[in-house]
């Protein structure tokens, strides 16, 4: 029998086996769920690779054996696309079945489910509910119900579609540890997975602003979650908190954010981030060892590209420029 568990780079880890216990324990950590296994003989070589985000975390799972698992509820979201084989799945009462290139919520996270893997490879995701609300929650001074999947497969091929490109770039960022070093890179990360699943996947946190948010959707609602974005550019916040700040809902200081100014709050916080990004250009010296990369990252920028395109609307000049404004060469 082989086992081996390492970092295959920071933050990534890569697990294989030939037995049947230890794969199954090693599954039980990773998902944080008590999992009772059937089928696993020895002799197969169980592998697993997961890139961990912090909040969610992305795994490569190849199992070339049939089993059956049941698995008890578990914490988190767990999201699956096959690359090969069948997956058979029954939770609460309803019987599916899943083939290569099918894109699915493995469980209602409450409820017990139980699996037959056919010879499987999957992609599967990993995300902390908690993350969800950062996207779509309601006021701290309202009562809301729980964020709820109504159906666990897709809106429509091009949402799985969607969704599948979502994680691609999401495992790009994972694979960059210079950027997911940054504690705004690894937040907005999580938050677009979070903003995604309630793109692909019906549920019951989507909703038209209610006439309390119109109501809400005022310039005093505006100011103050100006006040707190300006106060703390540098911190991982997101929508849900600069709702919060102003003690309105999120679709409320959307809405406030689109009729006051013809913005969203996030792309007004990514727009004071970009004026902190540009001074640090101005008062940085190249000698010293910073970049436009590392700068920009700093600051929540994962991509040069559109950091660049953004810097140059806003400053006309490009970033590069701005750091080698005294004639230093930039490497």
């Amino acid at each position: 029998m082989t086992t081996s568990a390492a970092p295959a780079a920071p933050g990534r880890i890569e697990f294989k086996t030939t037995d049947p216990a230890r794969a199954i324990d090693y599954l039980s950590n990773a998902y944080r769920a008590t999992l009772r296994v059937s089928g696993y003989r020895d002799g197969y070589l169980f592998r697993h690779s997961r890139a961990d985000g912090g909040s969610f975390a992305l795994d490569e799972v190849r199992m070339p054996v049939d089993l059956t698992v049941r698995q008890e509820p578990l914490e988190s979201l767990v999201i699956v696309q096959i690359d090969a084989g069948r997956l058979e799945r029954e939770c609460g009462n309803v019987s599916e079945r899943f083939v290569s290139g099918d894109v699915f919520v493995d469980a209602e996270p409450s409820l017990p489910a139980t699996l037959r893997l056919l010879e499987v490879e999957t992609q599967t995701v990993v995300l902390d509910l908690s993350v969800l609300t950062q996207v779509a929650a309601a006021s701290p001074t309202r009562l809301a119900g729980p964020i709820r999947l109504t159906s666990f497969q897709p809106r429509s091929a091009l949402a799985a579609l969607q969704w599948q490109r979502t994680v691609t770039f999401l495992r790009d960022l994972l694979a960059n540890t210079e950027a997911v070093a940054q504690p705004l890179i690894r937040g907005n990360a999580a938050r677009l997975l979070a903003a995604t699943v309630l793109a692909t996947f019906p549920n019951t946190a989507v909703t038209d602003p209610t006439t309390q948010d119109r109501q809400d959707a005022t310039s005093s609602t505006v100011r103050r979650a100006i006040a707190f974005i300006e106060q703390r550019p540098e911190a991982d916040i997101g929508v849900a908190d600069i709702a919060a700040a102003a003690n309105v809902s999120i679709r409320a200081v959307q809405f406030a954010f689109r009729r006051q100014l013809d913005t969203t709050p996030m792309a007004y916080l990514r727009a004071v981030r970009l004026d902190h990004a540009h001074r640090d250009l101005l008062a940085t010296d190249p000698d010293q060892g910073d970049t436009v990369t590392g700068i920009a990252s700093r600051w929540g920028f994962y991509s040069s590209s559109r950091f660049a395109t953004q810097y140059r609307r806003a400053y006309g000049m490009s970033p590069r420029d701005t750091l080698s404004c005294e004639g230093l060469e930039i490497h």
